[in-house]
């Protein structure tokens, strides 16, 4: 497991409201969470994502989503 990813986890941990408002289809979920995912990846690099980085942020975050949605 990456950095990262422990800390797209502690993204989803934080947001508990949000986890459960992107599961319901709630408009603005998404965003939410996904914003958070690459503040907190901006935060371990110290400088902003290229959009290739902020597009891995994403699918990072949306696959642990949908691992949790299982």
């Amino acid at each position: 497991m990456t950095e990262l990813t422990d800390d797209l986890r502690g993204v989803l941990a934080a947001h508990p409201q949000q986890v459960r408002a992107w599961r319901a289809g709630a408009p603005g979920a998404w965003g939410h969470l996904a914003g958070q995912g690459v503040l907190a990846a901006r935060r371990r690099t110290g400088r902003p994502l290229t959009e290739t980085e902020r597009r891995a942020v994403w699918q990072e975050l949306w696959d642990l989503l949908q691992a949790a949605r299982s």
